[in-house]
């Protein structure tokens, strides 16, 4: 593996880590701007937006099946974006990954 796919790589899978993980990574790839990166990195932070909007939500229902049946959907949706990201792979999340490339294509634009 070349270093240049290593540093996107690197950048790409620092995102998944927690919303801190996905801005420091925006900041390791700001020189670089590897698109890779940027792919993985507009990706986590769709998930994380989409985690706090809706757990905010599900946070009033006093059921464990709702929310436990929301963490699932949303560990399984982390889970396929981190492997993505340490595959070099750039295949979006099911169902909100394509959404997420167009509403946060403003990270990795440039200027």
């Amino acid at each position: 593996m070349n270093t240049e796919n290593n540093k996107g790589k690197k950048a790409a899978t620092v995102a998944y880590l927690t919303i801190f993980g996905t801005i420091i990574a925006f900041f390791i790839n700001f020189d670089d701007r590897d698109e890779f990166a940027y792919f993985h990195i507009r990706q986590a932070l769709g998930l994380f937006a989409t985690f706090f909007l809706i757990s905010f939500f599900i946070g009033y229902f006093d059921s464990i099946m709702i929310s436990g049946a929301f963490y699932v959907f949303f560990i399984i949706l982390w889970f396929y974006g981190f492997m993505s990201a340490l595959n070099n792979s750039k295949t979006p999340v099911p169902l909100l990954g394509e959404y997420y490339q167009k509403l946060f294509k403003m990270v990795g634009e440039e200027q």
